[in-house]
């Protein structure tokens, strides 16, 4: 656990919009904690940290909450839409060695062959795994892959420890010629042929003349 993801956390008592508006004003972030048979705890959590340390998905943060240290993962970030200011987010308790499940980001690296790409069908597979060793990515390697190359969620190289949740069909990722290649290929190839049937019929018709 980084020492950079502990975050000093205010229990709050006040709730209602024009409080998380006040709070949010400060520099604060509203915040709820849920999980494991406990009632929710309303904590305000410092902004600019917390807007920090939550641009990576499923992020787990160590929270001191009046002395005592507490394991919560990021589970829902609520935004305003228009702004992107981040209003509301929710939290669930973990445990250390406790395994979790969740969504985690796919990339995919490396270049296909030539005149071909990549498709990514789904950004993210579900994983459980260790609350405290959530994986930031997972990548998926396309170097030299050809035309029709799927690469499905089984295919894929989890970290130690991972269990695959998504369905193992699941297409990941596909590699194809793109369709405006084909269409193009299309157009030259019915080019290629009008013109040889022109040919075809001059030839034809000179044959006829000779005669």
């Amino acid at each position: 656990m980084s020492e950079d993801n502990k975050v000093v956390a205010e229990l709050r008592e006040n709730f209602g919009k024009g409080f998380a508006r006040r709070l949010r004003a400060a520099g604060k972030i509203p915040a709820v904690i849920y999980g494991h048979g406990t009632e929710p705890q309303h904590v305000a959590l410092p902004g600019h940290q917390v807007a920090l340390l939550i641009r990576r998905a499923n992020a787990l943060l160590d929270l001191d909450i009046a002395g005592k240290s507490q394991l919560v993962l990021v589970k829902d970030v609520q935004k305003d839409p228009v702004r992107q200011i981040i209003e509301h987010i929710d939290l669930i308790v973990v445990k250390k060695g406790e395994k979790v499940q969740v969504d985690v980001p796919v990339i995919v690296v490396g270049e296909p062959f030539s005149g071909t790409i990549a498709n990514l069908d789904n950004a993210t597979v579900s994983l459980e795994v260790e609350a405290t060793h959530i994986p930031q990515n997972i990548e998926v390697d396309v170097e030299g892959a050809e035309d029709g190359t799927q690469i499905t969620a089984a295919d894929l190289k989890l970290p130690q420890g991972a269990t695959l949740v998504t369905e193992p069909e699941t297409l990941i990722v596909g590699v194809s010629v793109p369709l405006d290649t084909i269409a193009a290929d299309a157009e030259i190839a019915e080019a290629d042929a009008e013109v040889a049937e022109e040919q075809a019929e001059d030839a034809e018709a000179n044959e006829g003349d000779d005669k």
